[in-house]
C-alpha cells in the first residue's frame, strides 16, 4: 500500500522528496572498509607502495567498482582484491577508514557500523594487533572531527583457519572499550557453507563481549540462512532469499533476527535479480525486522542517499516506510544506550516537523 508521498514504482521521484532523502539523518549498520577507498586515495597508496595498478583516475574507478551484474558472489568478491593489496600497512588502514567515516558523515549518516576483515592486512608484516589499532584509531579521529559516531565490527573470513579466527576474537576483544563492538563472518559462502566450522571463534568473540553477526544466504539460498541460525546472531547481513520460505519468515519473527540488507549489492552479486525486485518491502511488510545499507560505497559506487531512493523509487517503500527502517536500525545498533539515546532523541525531533514521514 503506497502512502500519498510514494511514487508508482519507476517513477522519478519529485525533486523535493530526493532532497529530503538527502537531508534524512541516517544510520547504517552494513559497511565494510575495503570496499570503500576513494579513488584518488587507491591511486596514491598504488604509486607510494609501488603496487602495480592503475595510474588514472578513470582506469583506478574502472578497477574497483564492480560491474552491475557479477556471476556470483565469489565473482564480486575478486573486486576486493586489488583494495586489500593496497591496505596492508596502517597508514593506509587508519587514512582509508578516517576518509570513510567522512563521506559518510557528508552524506548525513549519522551513525555508522564499519566492518573488515583484520587478517586480511597481515600479509606485509604488520601485526594483527596494530593493523586493529589502526582502523581503531581513524575511526575515533573521523569520529571526533565529524561528530558522527561509529562503532567497529571485526569480520572473520569463512577460508581461515578456524584457529586463527579464534585468536581474531580475542584480539579483537581488546579493543571493545574503543567501539570494536561486533564480529561477523564473511566469505566465499560455496566454498565453506557450515559457519558451525568456526563456532569455536564466535564463543571466543561472545564471551569477549562482541555482538553476533553473520553473513549468510549470499549463496545457497533459505536453507543458509537457516544454517546461520545455530551461531545465535542479533543479525544477519544479507539474506534476502529469506523472503521464499515462510517457516524461516516466521523462525526470524519469532527470534528477532535483523536482515542487514543492501538491494545494490545483493544485485551485483546475483542474489536477486535486480534491485526493482528486491524482497527489502515485502519483508519489511512481513514484520520480518530488516536494515538498508549498501555494503560498499565503492565497490558498489553508491551513497546511502542514492540507495534509499532506489528503496523508494524503484523497489517501492513509502516515505514513512523508509523512515521507519532507517530509524530502526538505532535499535538494534550494536552500541550501548549511552550512545544511541542521544541519536535516538535527535532522528526523532527531525522527523517530527516532517509530514511526509508520518504514517
Amino acid at each position: 500500500m503506497r502512502g500519498p508521498y510514494a511514487p508508482g514504482i519507476g517513477e522519478p521521484l519529485p525533486n523535493g522528496i530526493a532532497r529530503l532523502i538527502e537531508r534524512m539523518p541516517k544510520a547504517e549498520l552494513h559497511l565494510h572498509l575495503d570496499g570503500s577507498l576513494r579513488i584518488d586515495t587507491a591511486m596514491d597508496l598504488a604509486l607510494t607502495r609501488g603496487i602495480e595498478a592503475p595510474r588514472t583516475w578513470s582506469g583506478m574507478y574502472e578497477a574497483l567498482v564492480a560491474p552491475p551484474r557479477a556471476a556470483d558472489q565469489a565473482d564480486l568478491l575478486r573486486a576486493f582484491d586489488l583494495p586489500i593489496t593496497l591496505m596492508q600497512d596502517a597508514e593506509a588502514l587508519e587514512r582509508i577508514t578516517a576518509e570513510l567515516v567522512e563521506e559518510k558523515a557528508a552524506d548525513n549518516v549519522r551513525y555508522a557500523e564499519i566492518r573488515w576483515g583484520p587478517l586480511l592486512h597481515v600479509a606485509r608484516g604488520l601485526s594483527l594487533r596494530d593493523g586493529i589499532e589502526a582502523v581503531v584509531a581513524g575511526a575515533e579521529r573521523a569520529s571526533h572531527a565529524t561528530s558522527t559516531t561509529v562503532r567497529l565490527i571485526c569480520t572473520a573470513l569463512r577460508s581461515h583457519p578456524p584457529g586463527d579466527n579464534v585468536v581474531l576474537a580475542e584480539t579483537a576483544s581488546l579493543f571493545r572499550d574503543r567501539g570494536l563492538t561486533g564480529w561477523d563472518l564473511a566469505g566465499p559462502e560455496a566454498r565453506y557453507p557450515d559457519p558451525a566450522t568456526h563456532g569455536r571463534a564466535f564463543e571466543a568473540a561472545r564471551a569477549g563481549g562482541l555482538r553476533i553477526t553473520l553473513h549468510a544466504g549470499e549463496w545457497g539460498g533459505p536453507a543458509q540462512i537457516w544454517r546461520a541460525l545455530p551461531m545465535d546472531p542479533e543479525r544477519i547481513a544479507h539474506g534476502p532469499t529469506a523472503a521464499d520460505d515462510p517457516a524461516l519468515l516466521a523462525e526470524l519473527r519469532a527470534r528477532a533476527v535483523v536482515l542487514d540488507l543492501c538491494p545494490t549489492s545483493n544485485a551485483q552479486a546475483g542474489i536477486v535479480p535486480s534491485v526493482a525486485e528486491h524482497p527489502i518491502a515485502r519483508l519489511h511488510r512481513a514484520g520480518v525486522a530488516v536494515t538498508l545499507s549498501t555494503d560498499d560505497l565503492t565497490v558498489s559506487d553508491l551513497t546511502l542517499s542514492e540507495e534509499y531512493r532506489n528503496a523508494v523509487e524503484r523497489i517501492g517503500l513509502s516515505l514513512p516506510e523508509l523512515w521507519a527502517i532507517d530509524r530502526f536500525a538505532l535499535d538494534v545498533a550494536f552500541a550501548d544506550d549511552e550512545a544511541l539515546a542521544p541519536l535516538r532523541a535527535a532522528f526523532d525531533a527531525w522527523a517530527a516537523g516532517i509530514p511526509e514521514l508520518q504514517t
